[in-house]
């Protein structure tokens, strides 16, 4: 077994997007969605806690005593190759980790596919604006584009709070304040509420947890800020449930309304496996127009998919159109167009 630097090192050089530690398996790659496995011996658990140890080591940090009662998230910096995002947790009573590859730099926003519409929240000055899908979606990167491209373009104080920090901003015609979760601040809701007295312009919240997280969001956005922030949730209509969902009955007509005017876009997102062994990210993408407004605050949500369908003039669109675009531009297969719809029998139809 190589070191956990060697590893790394062929992570940046194949282009993988993760490695995985997990003892009873072989040391293991993610690269165009697919898993493959680099070693031919399985770890054994002393093998995975050694690759964890060495990685605590990487970073300069003590390993916790606890390290069995939670997850422990931290980035780390390999000079000359990349950032990495770690989480260590326990399985099965042994060490193992997650480790995501970040390189350094800033994402050129073209080359990740990213549409021109979701960069356009680069141009908004207030409100809130919601990147969504599930875990490994490329959110992180999304983020990180919007934020370099305010950077770039604005004199503005950008804070962010993240869980851990990934892509680094120099400070441009912007200025750029990263703080990390348990490093930095205690929490997302500490430090959020920090914020509003570091005279921000733009507030980068990591992720909306819980319901003081996506109050205080909501308030700051309320208060003239323009804060972005993800949740772990895909379509437009399923994120704004999530977030009533999560407050208490009583409350949530309160909270359709304030976020029927807080809410300015939900951008929606998932990455693909294309042909060529690469990714291609699909994005749903809805302003918040008049009629959605009403629908949010009017409890009459499941009429919001068809506002965003018929909107491709307010530059609206559905993610079954965005995958069905990727497949007839010879991305993706009818398979993998077929395993990501969000509606899986209509995408049939459109495929014939």
């Amino acid at each position: 077994m190589e070191d956990i630097k060697t590893y790394l090192e062929r992570a940046v050089n194949e282009d993988a997007a993760d490695i995985f530690l997990i003892a009873g398996k072989p040391i293991s790659m993610k690269r165009g969605g697919e898993i493959r496995a680099i070693t031919e011996e399985r770890l054994m658990p002393e093998d995975s806690g050694k690759l964890v140890q060495e990685i605590y080591e990487l970073a300069r940090r003590e390993l916790p005593e606890k390290v069995t009662a939670w997850d422990d998230d931290f980035s780390v910096s390999v000079p000359g190759l990349a950032r990495f995002r770690v989480n260590v947790f326990q399985q099965r009573g042994s060490l193992a980790s997650v480790i995501r590859v970040v390189k350094f730099g800033i994402p050129d926003w073209q080359q990740m596919g990213i549409s021109p519409e979701v960069m356009k929240v680069a141009e908004m000055t207030r409100g809130m604006v919601l990147v969504t899908g599930p875990a490994g979606s490329g959110k992180s990167t999304t983020l990180a584009c919007v934020v370099d491209a305010i950077n770039r373009t604005r004199n503005a104080h950008i804070i962010t709070i993240e869980d851990p920090i990934e892509y680094l901003h120099r400070n441009q015609m912007g200025v750029v304040s990263q703080r990390e979760l348990n490093m930095d601040t205690q929490s997302y809701v500490t430090a959020l509420r920090a914020s509003l007295r570091q005279a921000p312009d733009v507030i980068l919240l990591g992720e909306m947890r819980d319901l003081d997280t996506i109050q205080t969001a909501m308030t700051a956005a309320e208060t003239g800020h323009l804060v972005i922030s993800t949740l772990h949730t895909v379509g437009a209509v399923n994120t704004i449930d999530r977030i009533i969902d999560v407050f208490p009955p009583a409350q949530q007509q309160q909270i359709r309304v304030q976020l029927s005017q807080v809410l300015k876009t939900v951008v929606s997102q998932q990455l693909l496996p294309t042909l060529d062994g690469g990714i291609a990210p699909a994005f749903e993408i809805m302003h918040l127009n008049n009629a959605v407004r009403t629908m949010v605050r009017d409890s009459r949500i499941h009429q919001i998919d068809q506002v965003i369908q018929t909107g491709s003039a307010e530059g609206m669109i559905g993610m079954d159109e965005s995958i069905l675009r990727l497949f007839k531009a010879g991305k993706i297969n009818a398979e993998v167009a077929m395993r990501f719809a969000m509606s899986p029998e209509q995408m049939q139809k459109k495929l014939r």
